[in-house]
């Protein structure tokens, strides 16, 4: 009788079950999952605590069962916390991301129904579902009384006005429309813009590989900047979930000559999105660069083109029957209310170059040099995108949006909004998917190459130089402040004399207003003084805070600065409103 030979005991070995002569049978061990992998998914589990006990502790005051849901949410994240530091294979660990994303969709939930009043741009889609769903006008309609309360903050314009229609496209009022009839108040739009987050996430995590989806849920779910932008009802985030298998393997769409019909939904999606919200429309000139030289290398320059052209027209369709009930009601209101965001000339705001104007100098007379700056930046990124695909490609979800920090108006919504599709090229479009694809021969100057490093610098220098001309730039303004302090209620201001000289070489009509920190008050009422400045001129201005009063900080910080701005040309001037001696 035969015995087990010693090397059937050896790792992944089976020994034969009998003493017969059956030879052993390897057994391949099963993969356990990448270590990066449970990385990202306990990363994914511990953003989840990211703003979790400010809602248990509301819902503790206002809604208890909803704090119930989220105690259990707790246990949940511990358990998944385990789990994902213990299981041994891959396919497990994808089990506990899924129950990841569904805890995560748990607290957006529960977040919802404890914030979804919403803001100005949430309260602005109600209002225009409100106007569908009575067949009357969305563009053009003034709504001032929707701005009566600090949760809903009035856009102010550099001429001194603010804006109270609304602004972008119409597709996330469409979708409102029919939940406001059941459902009467700004929580309709704030509804269907969270639901339109969690479909972008689940779609999103769905179509990831496996060891990515841990990185949807933070991103999309986790950190709660997404999950606040929809409570407060920003378009933004509808676009962002339709651009998502927009972005996903993007240079696959077209392959082989043919949309198909997933090129197709992909084109349908693009179209939906500019219909949505206008950052969407800056996805559109490199997403075309990238397809373009893709299918170019693949197809041939003609073939190419025609593809380009059923993908541009099918997306073009799209948004031309969303767009097209409003803009036969009316096509210059709907026009002016497409483009307002580009042309209302908004107060100065953000964290981008426009604060060395506003926050930490005086001002300048040359604001207008920012915006020049930003428009240079996306035509100089997109020319480097075009020569350097195979670079620039895996960037281009991030590249559009990014001449918004040179913008005066640069909040960073403008690039937090947009992270998922980061995050769909990051998983989906590596450099060998471009490694192929067709660029132009390498610029060459003096008949030697230039690097891609010095391309790109010669293309974006002009935006540099615009930006560089705005910020250094005095203001256009000289102001001696004169406050009349009160201490009632408590230490503040009733009105403020303001010395002005004109410095500029054009004529000026300023407008007031005062800020502490980062944000702008309210307009303040010139009760005396000349409408515009000449040349060279001076004048004497009272100007009054709105309600009469404005309180000074206690302790000095932080300043109280009062600022004149004008719309044509943009300028801003600030001076320090000094506490009083003594």
């Amino acid at each position: 009788m035969d015995e087990a030979t010693p090397d059937a005991r050896l790792p992944g070995i089976r020994p034969a079950l009998s003493t017969g002569t059956a030879p052993a049978v390897p057994v391949a061990p099963v993969p356990g999952p990448q270590q990066w992998h449970r990385g990202l998914s306990l990363l994914a589990i511990v953003s989840l605590f990211i703003g979790t006990r400010a809602a248990w502790t509301a819902a503790m005051s206002s809604r208890p069962a909803v704090g119930g849901v989220i105690s259990v949410c707790y246990a949940g994240i511990l358990l998944c916390a385990v789990l994902t530091l213990t299981v041994h294979s891959r396919r497990a660990l994808t089990r506990v991301d899924l129950g990841v994303l569904v805890l995560a969709v748990t607290l957006v939930g529960c977040h919802y129904m404890l914030h979804h009043a919403g803001n100005d741009e949430g309260v602005l889609t109600a209002q225009a579902a409100a106007q569908i769903a009575h067949g009357r006008p969305v563009y053009g309609q003034p709504w001032p009384w929707l701005f009566g309360t600090p949760q809903v903050g009035l856009t102010k314009t550099m001429s001194g006005g603010g804006d109270y229609t609304y602004a972008y496209p119409p597709l996330t009022a469409l979708l409102t429309a029919p939940v406001y009839t059941v459902l009467p108040t700004p929580a309709a739009a704030t509804a269907v813009v969270t639901a339109a987050l969690v479909a972008g996430s689940v779609l999103l995590w769905s179509l990831l590989p496996p060891p990515w989806r841990p990185a949807a849920t933070a991103v999309c779910l986790g950190f709660s900047f997404l999950p606040a932008a929809a409570a407060n009802g920003y378009p933004a985030i509808v676009a962002v979930a339709l651009l998502v298998p927009v972005a996903v393997r993007w240079p696959a769409t077209g392959a082989g000559g043919r949309l198909g019909r997933g090129g197709a939904l992909r084109a349908a999606c693009l179209g939906a999105a500019c219909a949505t919200q206008q950052l969407a429309w800056f996805l559109i000139p490199f997403l075309l660069v990238g397809l373009y030289a893709v299918r170019r290398a693949e197809l041939g320059t003609g073939a190419a083109l025609k593809l380009l052209g059923r993908y541009v027209a099918l997306a073009a369709l799209v948004w031309a029957v969303v767009n097209a009930r409003f803009a036969a009601q009316g096509f210059h209101d709907w026009l002016a209310g497409q483009l307002l965001p580009l042309t209302q000339k908004a107060i100065l705001h953000g964290q981008g170059l426009m604060g060395i104007s506003y926050y930490f100098t005086d001002g300048s007379r040359r604001l207008d040099f920012y915006s020049y700056s930003s428009i240079l930046l996306l035509l100089g990124l997109l020319a480097a995108t075009f020569l350097f695909v195979r670079r620039l490609g895996p960037a281009l979800t991030v590249l559009p949006w990014i001449p918004f920090y040179f913008a005066t108006r640069s909040q960073d919504g403008y690039f937090l909004l947009m992270t998922p599709l980061w995050l769909a090229s990051a998983a989906t479009v590596p450099a060998t998917a471009l490694a192929a694809a067709w660029q132009p021969r390498p610029p060459r100057l003096l008949g030697r190459r230039i690097p891609a490093f010095a391309a790109l610098a010669a293309l974006t220098s002009p935006a540099l130089l615009c930006a560089g001309i705005a910020a250094a730039s005095p203001p256009p303004l000289h102001m001696i402040l004169h406050p009349h302090y009160t201490s009632r209620p408590r230490l503040g201001v009733n009105d403020i004399t303001v010395r002005v000289v004109n410095v500029y070489d054009r004529t000026l009509t300023p407008h007031f207003a005062s800020r502490f920190g980062q944000g702008a008050s309210r307009w303040w009422h010139v009760r005396s003084g000349p409408l515009s400045l000449a040349p060279g001129a001076s004048a004497t201005y009272v100007v009054v805070p709105p309600g009469g009063f404005r309180a000074l900080p206690r302790g000095g910080l932080p300043r109280l600065r009062l600022i004149a701005v004008t719309g044509t040309p943009m300028t801003i001037t600030s001076a320090t409103v000094d506490l009083p001696h003594g």
